[in-house]
């Protein structure tokens, strides 16, 4: 039997607000354990929680940028459950009225578009942290993250393969950081999913009973854990069992799914509105003013940087899913406005792999947007080559200075005067007379040996264009 795959993601997405959703506690990250909350989030009796203007903001700010309805009246709900770090016994969330209803968002998968159906984004406060290590068998509780304002994005059931979630994931995790709601720390629990899957015989249009797969904080183990999870009801249906509607966790070590609970309906849960918070009502003028706020979104600039740039799809694809690459990348064109693919190749190419290899965030680059834009200017000029080019990179990334200053103190300047090349490759030539002759009889890559020499000769820094034209014109091509 061919089996289909259904997928939903709920995306729990920590905003950027510097005080708590219901108090004013700080959300600062790495505090000592304890020492961020306040009367509110240990639920003092007597303590009531007041609304966040910035939280609504900027939950609005999602809600525009995906083109959903805003609810302009809307409700905050207990939901209630028992765990230690959730100390009222009930966690405020938005359930019958949330801020934001439908959207959707577009996402690009082998070249294809597909577009994703988010049925809401509501607010709500995360819960505190149980901490099992070190405890001689007991649980430590922290208080820190309990009232850090979340916001809840919460899919339709539309992607079929693990490969489109991760699409979908990246595309949400890239728009909120372009409209800097959310840093998007998935090792800080900034930005975590779980994931709704289900299997179903391909054709039959009633969904199959789905397992809830919680807090995954990567996009590896998110297309790991669903592809295990398929691969594991596939069996459980093959073999004529059942699937259990149930809570699993993903262990990445043993690259399984586990079962966690029973999975909760939203009736057990015991929903009713917060008697302590009212009606939230947003005017027309904040959402407009919101409205006015909002930055160019990812997929409209990966469309200038085709259009005005003249990148290919994949090129403004890879330099606009990160706001701080698309900025650094726009301001190394600047310093030379007549080669954006170059320096879209440099980007994506070089200055990529060193930030992934020490592990190096764009903002914290050693090589700045001029600089780069300086180097790749000296290639465009002929002053350096492409191969002495990496040369100086590696030298401005360990902070000798910039290109220009690394190029005179090595003396790196490329050699473009034919008649100080020409005798090189007349001395190249007569040296390997059998090889000329090859060439001549038709192993035309010899040409690529003779180049080599030359370069050699000149330590790399002979003009390669030059010398593969002077080289041809000798051999009579």
């Amino acid at each position: 039997m061919e089996w289909e795959t259904v997928i939903g993601l709920e995306i729990h997405t920590q905003l950027r607000t510097k005080s708590k959703i219901f108090s004013g506690a700080s959300t600062t990250y790495g505090a000592e354990p304890n020492t961020q909350v306040c009367a509110v989030d240990i639920a003092l009796p007597g303590a009531l929680p007041v609304m966040n203007r910035d939280a609504a903001r900027m939950a609005v700010k999602f809600g525009l940028a995906i083109g959903a309805k805003i609810n302009q009246t809307s409700i905050f709900d207990r939901k209630n459950y028992f765990y230690p770090d959730l100390p009222k016994g009930y966690q405020i969330s938005q359930l019958h009225l949330p801020i934001v209803g439908k959207g959707s968002i577009t996402i690009d998968i082998d070249g294809k578009k597909k577009v994703i159906g988010i049925t809401r984004a509501h607010l709500e406060e995360d819960a505190g942290k149980s901490l099992h290590e070190d405890y001689h068998g007991m649980t430590g509780i922290d208080l820190n993250r309990a009232g850090t304002p979340l916001i809840e994005i919460v899919s339709e059931p539309d992607m079929r393969s693990a490969a489109e979630a991760v699409a979908y994931l990246k595309s949400i995790h890239s728009l909120v950081r372009y409209l800097d709601i959310c840093d998007g720390n998935m090792q800080e629990g900034s930005f975590r999913c779980d994931a709704n899957v289900s299997v179903r015989p391909r054709g039959q249009q009633e969904f199959g009973t789905r397992t809830e797969l919680k807090n995954i904080n990567s996009f590896r183990f998110v297309e790991k854990a669903i592809d295990i999870e398929v691969e594991r009801q596939i069996d459980i249906l093959e073999s004529g069992g059942r699937v259990v509607q149930e809570t699993r966790l993903y262990d990445s070590d043993k690259n399984q799914t586990r079962s966690m609970r029973s999975k909760e309906e939203a009736n057990d849960y015991r929903y009713f509105p917060d008697p302590d918070l009212p009606q939230m009502v947003l005017e027309d003028s904040f959402i407009e003013s919101i409205r006015a706020e909002l930055p160019e979104l990812p997929d409209a600039r990966c469309q200038r940087f085709i259009t005005e740039y003249g990148l290919s799809d994949y090129d403004a694809g890879t330099l606009t899913a990160n706001r701080e690459l698309a900025d650094f990348y726009e301001q190394a064109v600047a310093a030379l406005p007549a080669q954006p693919k170059l320096i879209a190749n440099w980007v994506n190419g070089e200055l990529a792999a060193h930030l992934n290899r020490d592990n190096t965030s764009i903002a914290d680059s050693p090589v700045t947007a001029t600089m780069l834009g300086e180097l790749v200017a000296r290639i465009d000029d002929n002053t350096i080559s492409g191969k002495i080019a990496k040369e100086v990179f590696e030298a401005i990334w360990n902070g000798e200075g910039t290109a220009d200053e690394i190029i005179e103190k090595r003396g790196l300047k490329q050699i473009s005067d034919d008649s100080a090349i020409e005798p090189i490759v007349d001395e190249i030539l007569a040296s390997n007379p059998t090889q000329i002759e090859q060439y001549k009889g038709g192993n035309t890559k010899l040409l690529g040996f003779f180049v080599g020499q030359v370069m050699k000769a000149t330590q790399g820094k002979a003009n390669p264009k030059q010398v593969n034209e002077l080289l041809r014109r000798k051999l009579g091509d």
